[in-house]
């Protein structure tokens, strides 16, 4: 399982660098559930949460929110920032492959990309079953990777992604390597490059991991697989109208799982 540990070691610039507004995300997540199951949404777990930033927004509209992370300076620094938001949020610092909640949730989510970082089919096929495990009857999980055009085994790619806060300036640089898919695992080994100016002061935090290549069928089998999930819908962005295709208004792969035992 990979981790980026330079990088998210340092989550405050971390945040500067990927802090967004989700509300839009939540809006759909919250219209999805309540049309593949009848039900309202009263529940969520935040899967690689990083700062949390799902969780805290369903915590703000009243839904009970869990966050997990491997890392616990990033679960740290969520919980800073949800104190700051005046919000109740269960933060657990475990591996995505095997944990335990307290009490079942009604939907799991996996945010931009978190599930790359599951190389194997039986770290995948474990992740499901860890999942189901802590879902409702059912109970959603929502996906969320890179779209297929922009990320494939002819062309990685590269994503810049930057923020500024109070004097301090944040560029990330995903993929400064021009990475390739091995054919057969498809892993690849990501370099990036957290670039930090701070009070006049320049430095530069590099890491490598190795990321998963997930494509929508793959996805599906090994869910399936699992024995615990079926696939049910596929978007194209945070819109139920919009579903995944190839056209410039489907900008991520947005895969729906449900529970089935």
């Amino acid at each position: 399982m990979a981790e980026y540990n330079q990088v998210y070691q340092k989550a405050v610039y971390y945040d500067i660098a990927f802090n967004r507004d989700v509300s839009r995300e939540v809006d759909f997540m919250v219209a999805l559930y309540h049309r593949q199951t009848g039900a309202d949404l009263h529940s969520t777990l935040d899967i690689a949460c990083g700062p949390g930033y799902h969780a805290r927004e369903f915590a703000k509209r009243g839904i009970r929110a869990v966050g997990l992370d491997l890392r616990p300076e990033m679960l740290v620094f969520a919980q800073e920032q949800a104190a700051l938001e005046n919000v109740t949020i269960q933060w657990i610092a475990q591996d995505m492959r095997r944990f335990e909640l307290e009490e079942p949730v009604d939907m799991a989510i996996s945010m931009f990309d978190g599930i790359d970082a599951l190389l194997t089919n039986i770290d995948l096929i474990q992740h499901f079953q860890a999942v189901a495990a802590n879902l409702t009857e059912n109970g959603l999980f929502l996906i969320d990777v890179t779209h297929p055009r922009d990320c494939s085994f002819q062309d990685y790619g590269t994503f810049v992604y930057n923020g500024c806060r109070n004097e301090t300036v944040v560029d990330v640089v995903w993929a400064t390597n021009m990475p390739t898919f091995d054919l057969v695992s498809a892993v690849a080994q990501v370099n990036i490059e957290m670039r930090v100016s701070e009070n006049g002061r320049q430095q530069v935090i590099s890491d490598t991991a190795y990321e998963r290549l997930l494509l929508p069928q793959e996805l599906a089998l090994l869910a399936e697989r699992s024995g615990m999930f079926q696939a049910v819908g596929w978007y194209g962005d945070f819109d139920l109208n919009q579903p995944l295709d190839n056209s410039p208004a489907s900008r991520r792969l947005i895969a729906i799982m449900q529970k089935v035992r």
